[in-house]
């Protein structure tokens, strides 16, 4: 996943040898417990002091048939030395809990890579519900990669017998006898994940002690019996870093803390609508936990309640915030338009996932772009953001925070589900160091001078209306989805009152443009042959092979946007500084339109819809056949 932790700068491009990085799949049954092996190692890796990136991948099915291929569930992460921007193209070592996931999982990796595999689930049974004819770990199929196999399954029994657990529950602590040889493998300390384990099974000693156990025999097995030449223990060091407080975060968290810190700085207390739905529902899971910050959390019957109630709680003087995924804010659309018609502000969350319909709801994509700059019916603008790692999540959810209170206005701010789930290490912020901008909500300033007639959609400077509370003495005044009067918001249907209040609703969202900070370059110049603009969480992929590119000497730029719209204004020019632009994306094409129609610039569109974010060999590809 991209990182907004270290920006790579030309020294360290040009910088030899590269510093040290491994990248390490854990891949099993559904059942298995990757996710959580994945989340302890990342555990053990952040308070190593290494820079890191992970990529959680996961099946759709709630519980696919064990030991078959649609059940199969992988963490990666990619660890090191250096600073790390993406989870990495190919996993150096593969750790495969059965023979369905070594089928799905074995052609990514490098040739020459390390497979672990567990040779207790490479059973009859298991190999025909893979599809394999012969045993792969015995027919030399694997033969590029370094292969080591035993039966894991087995000496977790044998871990864990001295605590009475029945046979299917002694086998779910392999995933702990696991996490044990691979902490042995990179030098890691077991520690914290002892103190996690007492933690999580406080009220079952029994089974803390039996992971425990599990984790220790892993870890002893990797220190004292000869596994193979290809098994032996290495140290990462630690990446450099600034001085500061760190913790590792996924973008879920990320953003849930950022629109507090939000909501903080705007001096207003919070409320959150949401209703579940793959990827969003960890943004709800995080809020309901940080009440104290002033927040009322709401799971809503459906994704029409969720968003109407939030829209009500700003009516009300609170911050309404929503959040969920393509199919939800298909649903969200006419509350939406009742949000840009009524000009109250709405942080409105899309965690992006591959589509149409459910499509992919496990998959990461961007293809909302479309829907969020246009998806709505009328003549219905509003400001788009889009966080590019989970770091920059927090940052992103504080200016949506800020552009919708300043122009009373809704905010749409796109993350993806390769963002909402993958985790980062991140600086945490000194607060001192942010600008609040408190909210001031209106009491007789909204009357019109020369007599006594309230006026809710007088504007300032911004064209931003006043906020109004409800029950606030001498302006009472109507307030819905026809549209009405440019000033005083009473119901007019005149050709002109529609034709004056669709022109400023549209200018107020221009205006945005006048208060956000002009594109940068993230690395390379600002004019040239190639710029590779992208948007999201392509940030790290792109980044890195900017960097690999221009090492080699290759005239390319990096620009990437977080203001989709409006665009920054300066971005018409930078654009134009350069011969040729390509556009990488996870959908068919939708930045690069974006830029066509607006700026009549040459886009070219790098497209990848397969559920998979970029990978840094892509787009080196992509920037090689610009240039050709």
């Amino acid at each position: 996943m991209a990182t907004a932790t270290h920006l790579t700068t030309e020294k360290e491009a040009r910088a030899h040898p590269p510093l040290e990085a491994v990248v390490v799949r854990f891949a099993g049954d559904s059942g298995d417990g990757m996710q959580l092996t994945g989340g302890q190692f990342t555990l053990s890796t952040a308070l190593a002091g290494n820079d890191l990136a992970t990529f959680p991948d996961f099946p759709a099915e709630i519980r696919a048939p064990q030991g078959t291929t649609f059940g199969v569930s992988a963490f990666q992460i990619n660890f090191g030395s250096s600073a790390i921007d993406t989870a990495g193209d190919q996993p150096d070592v593969l750790v495969a809990m059965n023979p369905a996931a070594l089928k799905m999982n074995a052609t990514a990796l490098r040739e020459g890579g390390l497979i672990i595999a567990d040779e207790g689930e490479f059973t009859p049974r298991n190999l025909a519900k893979a599809g394999y004819d012969a045993n792969p770990l015995e027919d030399g199929s694997l033969a590029k990669w370094q292969l080591v196999h035993f039966n894991i399954s087995q000496l977790t029994l044998d871990a864990v017998k001295p605590f009475g657990l029945g046979n299917k529950e002694a086998l779910r602590c392999k995933n702990m006898w696991t996490l044990g040889l691979a902490l042995w493998m990179f030098d890691r300390d077991r520690q914290p994940i002892v103190d996690w384990l007492n933690s999580k099974f406080a009220k079952k000693p029994e089974l803390a002690e039996a992971n425990i156990a599990a984790l220790n025999a892993g870890h002893a097995y990797g220190e004292t019996v000869e596994i193979g030449a290809h098994v032996h223990q290495r140290h990462i060091a630690p990446a450099p870093a600034e001085p500061g407080l760190y913790r590792t975060v996924t973008g879920a968290e990320s953003l849930s803390l950022g629109i507090i810190a939000g909501a903080q700085l705007a001096g207003l207390p919070m409320f959150f609508g949401s209703y579940p739905i793959t990827p969003a529902s960890p943004i709800l899971h995080h809020l309901s936990r940080l009440k104290e910050y002033d927040i009322t959390t709401f799971q809503a019957e459906d994704e029409i309640a969720a968003i109407c109630a939030a829209l009500g709680a700003s009516y009300a003087g609170h911050l309404g915030v929503t959040s969920s995924s393509g199919p939800g804010i298909a649903l969200k659309g006419e509350a939406m338009g009742l949000a840009v018609m009524t000009e109250l502000p709405l942080v409105i969350i899309n965690s992006q996932r591959g589509g149409p319909s459910t499509g992919l709801p496990t998959k990461t994509e961007q293809s909302d772009l479309y829907q969020a700059v246009y998806g709505r019916n009328g003549d219905a603008p509003l400001p788009v953001i889009a966080a590019r790692s989970p770091a920059d999540a927090f940052d992103c959810g504080i200016e949506a925070v800020r552009i919708a209170t300043r122009y009373m206005t809704p905010v749409m701010l796109l993350t993806d589900g390769y963002i909402a789930n993958a985790a980062e290490p991140w600086k945490v912020p000194d607060m001192a160091n942010y600008k609040p901008f408190p909210v001031k909500f209106a009491e007789g300033s909204a009357l019109e001078p020369d007599n006594d007639e309230v006026m809710p959609y007088q504007r300032n400077a911004d064209l931003a209306r006043p906020w109004i509370k409800p029950g606030t003495p001498g302006l009472e005044h109507r307030i819905g989805g026809i549209e009405k009067n440019p000033g005083t918001g009473n119901i007019d249907y005149s050709a002109e009152a529609h034709a004056e209040m669709t022109r400023l609703r549209a200018a107020k969202v221009a205006s945005v443009a006048d208060s956000i900070c002009d594109q940068g370059v993230c690395i390379g110049n600002d004019s040239g042959k190639l710029a590779v603009v992208g948007w999201g969480s392509t940030f790290g992929p792109i980044h890195q092979a900017v960097r690999r590119a221009r090492a080699r000497g290759l005239d390319v730029s990096h620009i990437h946007i977080r203001y989709i719209a409006p665009f920054p204004k300066n971005l018409a020019v930078l654009l134009k500084g350069f011969e040729r632009i390509i556009v990488p994306e996870m959908n068919s094409g939708q930045l690069k339109t974006l830029l066509r129609d607006q700026f009549l610039v040459d886009a070219r569109p790098v497209n990848k819809v397969s559920g998979q974010p970029f990978t840094i060999a892509e787009i080196e590809t992509a920037i090689e056949g610009a240039l050709a």
